[in-house]
């Protein structure tokens, strides 16, 4: 399937590389200076299969352009101690560029001043920083899959009944722009979709998104819609559906893919996943990164992409592409 999205977008960057070349613009690249070129790609957290589709598209990149890269991140998505550690730790090996996903949009800040004090460009991907010190912005427009999201609620529920919108993590930049632009469209588009639920957060593990689902189905039994913006929280929330009996009655809309949330689509047990395209997002992190290192201009903000895929859409290419990307280069 990784070869299926390399013809659509790859393709056309890697052209420009080699047509640019290293060592500054227009110049052609000195013999070994690409493969000296060393990227940190550090990642929220390294279990959910979202990043593991992020380091995909990274390694195919590093591939293709003969770097290296240095995959490094934090165990849990909460841990904004050990991200920072992973950071000064890359600033001290001394890489060429960091590719950054912050857990928190303001923890982040000055571990990435200190990179660029050191000469180390920066680029964010998935989840945005407060502060201007990186070059360049790679990621989800998340607040339009919130209005996706928002939008086959209204769908579903045909415009009228009781929702949960349950959020994810404070300080998480990505889904709070999910979380806005669901809450923003119900508001303005769907006044008749009743918000039983709309700020409490299910924090970073599916365990604890479980037991918030738990405790919110038994205190409000009429529900009848519910939307949560990441795989760990939609994934916990699930399962708690599914034990109360309620997988498939209650209309449900998540964010993000795995195998287990793939087969609760195919069952009926969720009525739409808002899909990014991590494998691109990786991969054009370390791309304009390299461009950058090379000398190129490169946009300041990567839009790539984000799908609203449903049981009758599913088994597209492109939208299989999106739920189930290729993995294999992991295992070279």
């Amino acid at each position: 399937m990784i070869s299926r999205i390399r013809i659509s977008f790859l393709a056309p960057l890697i052209a420009g590389i080699v047509l640019t070349g290293c060592g500054g613009k227009g110049s052609a690249p000195a013999a070994g200076e690409a493969k000296s070129l060393k990227i940190a790609v550090i990642p929220k957290g390294m279990t959910h299969e979202f990043w593991k589709s992020i380091h995909a598209g990274a390694a195919q990149a590093a591939k293709e352009l003969g770097v290296e890269i240095l995959w490094k991140g934090p165990q849990k998505e909460d841990d904004r101690a050990q991200q920072i550690t992973v950071v000064e730790d890359v600033i001290s090996r001394g890489v060429d560029g960091i590719v950054l996903a912050p857990l928190d949009d303001r923890a982040l800040i000055r571990p990435v001043q200190d990179a660029v004090r050191d000469k180390i460009p920066v680029i964010i991907i998935d989840s945005g920083l407060q502060g201007r010190d990186y070059i360049s912005f790679v990621a989800t427009d998340n607040y339009q899959g919130g209005v996706l999201a928002a939008r086959r609620m209204g769908e579903l529920l045909r415009g009228k009944g009781p929702i949960f919108m349950i959020r994810y993590l404070e300080g998480s930049a990505s889904t709070a722009e999910r979380e806005r632009g669901f809450l923003e469209t119900v508001t303005k588009d769907f006044p008749g979709l009743r918000l039983l639920v709309k700020d409490q957060y299910t924090g970073a593990t599916t365990e604890t998104a479980y037991q918030l689902g738990e405790n919110l189905l038994g205190r409000f039994p009429d529900v009848e819609g519910v939307f949560c913006p990441n795989e760990s929280s939609t994934f916990g929330v699930l399962r708690a559906l599914q034990e109360s009996g309620l997988a498939g009655k209650v209309k449900f809309v998540g964010f993000d893919s795995s195998p287990k949330l793939i087969q609760a689509l195919r069952d009926g047990h969720l009525h739409g996943l808002i899909l990014q395209n991590p494998v691109k997002m990786g991969y054009l992190g370390v791309t304009r990164m390299v461009q950058h290192l090379r000398g190129q201009t490169i946009p300041d903000r990567v839009d790539t992409g984000v799908t609203l895929v449903i049981k009758e859409t599913m088994d597209t290419p492109e939208n299989k592409a999106l739920l189930s990307p290729d993995l294999s280069i992991l295992d070279r």
